[in-house]
């Protein structure tokens, strides 16, 4: 039996069994568990291997790339300058960007940036070797890129560029790099193990990501019959045209990576987000206001076919809401299901954060080895499930779990 260390409230101990039962039953490899209510940690879990191949545990400082749940911590800083009135949400990009107002991008505003609706969610031409980590190249690329699609009519999920777009938003506006941002302003008031680029002494171990071996058995499903059978498809190169860089590769965790970069395990991403789920403040360190707290958690777009993802999408202004897509064919590789208030992100094989005001609730899960499709599986949304059933919420029929 996988050993298990940490703790979990006597109250949440089926969530712990839950966790338990993944590396039994459902193929984890390392993982780790953390969820807060109100502010106090009653869930601290970890276990598994870190790095199989070269026999290391997963500890209580091992970290991983956690892949787009980054983008929470990208669109964070930014709800935290327009909550300081540096960058205005409806204002135009141009005001603060002026060279990525051009070849369509015209009307761009920072809404729409945020909203996966500023129409460069991939890159045609081949990004160099390297290029991802070269903020400055990106950046360009960005401002020279044509628009895919008419900006705030249609919303493509912007697979890495949205760190680009809206992190170069975060530059502008406050004069840092969008790593020192977060670092400087999030991660270290809180005490939170979370980087968007790290140092060169980093203390704690990093997961190596296991990528996710197909079993055949799978329901194919749009996003991924695309990507694989259409190259010079929006699918392809949102997810494949990435100038060789790896989720494994030294360099690229140094580099700021905001669309899916970023390393943390579950305590680190809890930390963030436990004072979104608490009135936007925790043990005196004030994120933003509960106004912009209220901005944050509402659903700004929702889509009936996402043109990148190809599946229905609900966003809350750079989070993730609640999205179930279980009656489609594949569906389950296509949902994550949370509260009706929460608003967080997944990561690329199922990692997740997110907070739920409703309850007061910051919860992640963060592994090393990735599952199918393009949301949760089943190790991350069984845990989020049974989290909601010991507060005594239940699922309802629009696809979210409710009081």
């Amino acid at each position: 039996m996988t050993q298990v260390d940490g703790t979990a409230d006597p109250k949440f101990a089926a969530l712990r069994e839950e966790f338990e039962r993944n590396f039994a039953e459902r193929g984890e490899v390392g993982a780790s568990v953390c969820l807060s209510v109100e502010g106090e940690t009653l869930v601290d879990l970890w276990g598994g291997s870190a790095d199989p191949d070269a026999g290391t545990d997963w500890g209580e400082d091992t970290v991983s790339i956690v892949f787009s749940c980054t983008k929470a911590a990208v669109a964070l800083c930014a709800h935290m300058l327009i909550d300081r009135g540096q960058l205005e949400l409806h204002r135009p990009v141009a005001d603060y960007w002026p060279e990525f107002a051009q070849k369509g991008k015209e009307s761009v505003t920072v809404q729409m940036m945020l909203n996966h609706q500023s129409a460069v969610p991939a890159l045609r031409e081949p990004v160099k070797p390297g290029g991802f980590l070269d903020w400055d190249y990106m950046i360009s690329r960005m401002e020279q890129e044509e628009a895919w699609f008419e900006p705030g009519v249609t919303a493509g999920y912007h697979m890495v560029n949205f760190g680009w777009t809206v992190g170069e938003l975060v530059r502008r506006a406050s004069g840092k790099g969008l790593g020192q941002f977060f670092r400087e302003e999030v991660a270290e008031p809180l005490g939170a193990d979370f980087w968007i680029g790290i140092p060169e002494d980093f203390p704690h171990p990093i997961a190596p990501i296991r990528l996710y071996q197909p079993t055949g058995q799978e329901t194919p499903i749009p996003f991924t019959v695309k990507l694989l059978t259409e190259p010079n498809s929006l699918q392809a190169l949102s997810f494949l045209n990435t100038g060789g860089w790896s989720p494994n590769d030294a360099d690229g965790h140094r580099a700021e990576i905001g669309g899916g970069g970023g390393i943390a395990n579950a305590r680190g991403q809890v930390a963030m987000y436990t004072p979104l789920a608490n009135g936007g403040s925790h043990n005196g360190v004030t994120l933003v206001s509960a106004d912009q707290l209220a901005i944050m958690e509402r659903c700004s777009v929702a889509t009936g076919i996402d043109a990148t993802l190809l599946s229905r999408t609900r966003f809350a202004s750079g989070f993730m809401k609640s999205m179930d897509n279980r009656a489609y064919p594949g569906g389950e590789q296509m949902s994550a299901i949370i509260g009706e208030r929460a608003f967080g992100h997944v990561g690329a094989g199922g990692s997740i954060g997110f907070a739920d005001p409703e309850c007061g609730v910051a919860f992640s899960y963060t592994m090393n080895q990735m599952g199918p499709g393009i949301m949760l599986n089943d190790r991350g949304q069984s845990l989020i499930d049974r989290a909601y059933e010991i507060l005594g919420y239940r699922s309802n029929a629009s696809g979210a779990w409710i009081r």
